[in-house]
């Protein structure tokens, strides 16, 4: 599936016989070529990722925006980076650690290699690595792995979603209100968003964990949560999520209700809850 055997001369053609009919993209990587191609990926970031984790050695050091990094962020996004450039040499590239390359490029990936460096740092494993293929800046193909939890691997496409090649979906949500909700961190919610509309959802459902970052969405688009929601987030944070909850049949937008794609906040959910979700998040119930 290398990019320099099926370049067809126009940098929209990166895909062989891909074309756009109303803005849905066609193209011969499925999501089983992507899951496979994602696998051998994030098998080897993986491995990596687990020789620091728990490792009493592990050095942390501060980002500007005071955010931690290990050498395991930065050596496990620079393998993925190279071998993305290795099969798709025109794509660009947009992670966490290090500055893009070929930004304006049609077709993006963008790379989280652990997302959760807090839980890692503190020996949780509930952190994972996130990916996303984009087109002109629209998530299409979504990776969430789990190196720590067995090294699952959650897909999606916006129109099916594959946990270890099983599809999964969101689950039906209780009549009664007695939602399981998720976070990242409670902090964050009431700095950026209202602490009265969070206060209100509170008081409806059955419970809130911080079982956040991309484990959260995991667990919604697998059935085993019914709410995740971020209230400040960047793109390679949560983009690959999006096709992934699309694909198990939830919804996911921003805070207000608006396309999450290139938002800074997430609420994802099944349908039949996730209007209501947004209601009590902005004043309206």
């Amino acid at each position: 599936m290398n990019e320099s055997n099926s370049q067809q001369g126009s940098g929209c053609q990166i895909f062989e016989n891909h074309h756009i009919v109303d803005q849905t993209i066609f193209y011969t990587m499925n999501l089983d070529q992507f899951q496979n191609l994602v696998l051998d990926w994030t098998r080897e970031s993986g491995e990596l990722i687990l020789k620091y984790f728990r490792d009493p050695s592990l050095k942390v050091t501060k980002k500007k925006d005071a955010s931690p990094v290990t050498q395991a962020d930065r050596q496990a996004e620079q393998l993925l980076r190279k071998r993305i450039s290795e099969h798709f040499p025109k794509h660009g590239i947009v992670g966490e650690e290090f500055e893009p390359v070929r930004e304006e490029a049609e077709w993006t990936w963008l790379v989280d290699p652990i997302d959760g460096t807090k839980s890692f740092v503190a020996g949780v494993p509930l952190f994972g690595t996130v990916l996303c293929l984009q087109f002109h800046g629209k998530p299409v193909l979504g990776a969430i792995h789990l190196p720590a939890l067995g090294g699952q691997l959650l897909v999606g496409d916006g129109n099916v979603a594959l946990l270890d090649a099983r599809e999964v979906s969101v689950r039906e949500p209780d009549p009664c209100g007695e939602w399981v909700v998720l976070t990242t961190d409670e902090r964050d919610i009431l700095t950026h968003r209202s602490e009265s509309g969070w206060s209100s959802l509170l008081k409806k459902v059955a419970y809130c964990r911080t079982w956040g970052d991309c484990y959260g969405y995991y667990l919604v688009a697998t059935g085993k949560a019914d709410v995740m929601l971020d209230p400040i987030v960047n793109p390679w944070d949560f983009h690959g999520a999006i096709p992934i909850i699309q694909g198990a049949g939830g919804k996911i937008t921003n805070w207000i209700g608006e396309d999450a794609a290139g938002s800074d906040s997430t609420v994802a959910a099944s349908p039949e809850i996730h209007s209501t979700v947004l209601s009590f998040l902005n004043h309206q119930i």
